[in-house]
């Protein structure tokens, strides 16, 4: 049904469309307005996917360790990703205004003015960027953090006994026994910034400015100030096709470089 409001001129509630065939897609993919949101998704993409799993992987290996309150500290990493996103973006909104916000005052401490993170577009995308790595960098940390305990530990005896150092036994032992888990977090991370970002886009930049990532575009477009249901429509079918491409593309040629054993 999407498929086919996707051909159509229609606005939200009018009683009748118009048949344009594929105007929609072509307008998407050659207008000014979609290939900024191409370039959007793609930053904020690498940007929270990237972010998510080395500060994940970082922060798992130091879990990873017999250290006092690791079993709080696991905790404390893993709670903001059952948190609602509505109210980790207002409470993140807060530490953002560049006039009273907790950053604004670590930055004065400085002497950086704070940057003006609502009205800059450069500035809000990055802001977006931070909020939802930090509220998703733990789902990551913890899966990282199964995937290392569930390293044979004489493979790393073995390995300190060759007088392997701890950087030469990560990337030559820890590393490649990661693979699966690095791949498994690769196909879960692209789908989720590309989808479930939305909550917080939508409570920290209502109107975009910078921010139109392709999933907030579908919301614009059909629900915001546009009301071009069947523009978006259009949209959401691209969305749906990208994320099978990628995950064939990840599932064809990336999976053969994991090692399941």
């Amino acid at each position: 049904m999407n498929v086919w409001y996707s051909t159509l001129d229609w606005r939200l509630g009018a009683p009748s469309a118009d048949p344009v065939g594929l105007a929609n897609y072509q307008r998407f993919f050659t207008s000014p307005s979609g290939l900024e949101v191409w370039r959007v998704t793609g930053i904020f993409t690498f940007g929270a996917v990237a972010g998510s799993m080395v500060l994940g992987l970082l922060i798992a290996l130091v879990l990873n360790k017999k250290i006092p309150g690791r079993t709080f500290a696991r905790t404390a990493v893993f709670s903001p990703y059952v948190l609602s996103g509505v109210g980790v973006a207002l409470v993140w909104m807060f530490i953002f205004d560049p006039q009273r916000g907790a950053l604004m005052h670590i930055l004065n401490r400085f002497g950086i003015d704070s940057p003006q993170w609502f009205l800059d577009p450069d500035a809000n995308l990055w802001m977006v960027i931070i909020v939802y790595v930090w509220k998703n960098l733990g789902y990551c940390a913890v899966v990282f953090l199964a995937g290392l305990q569930s390293i044979p530990r004489d493979l790393l005896e073995a390995a300190t006994i060759d007088r392997a150092g701890p950087v030469r036994r990560f990337f030559s032992v820890v590393l490649p026994l990661l693979t699966p888990t690095v791949f498994f977090l690769l196909v879960t991370n692209i789908i989720f910034s590309m989808t479930n970002a939305f909550d917080i886009l939508r409570v920290m930049t209502p109107t975009g400015n910078g921010t139109n990532t392709i999933i907030f575009e579908i919301y614009l477009q059909s629900f915001g100030q546009f009301n071009r249901a069947g523009y978006s429509a259009a949209i959401a079918v691209v969305l749906f096709l990208t994320l099978l491409i990628i995950t064939a593309v990840q599932l064809r040629f990336v999976e053969r470089k994991v090692h399941y054993q």
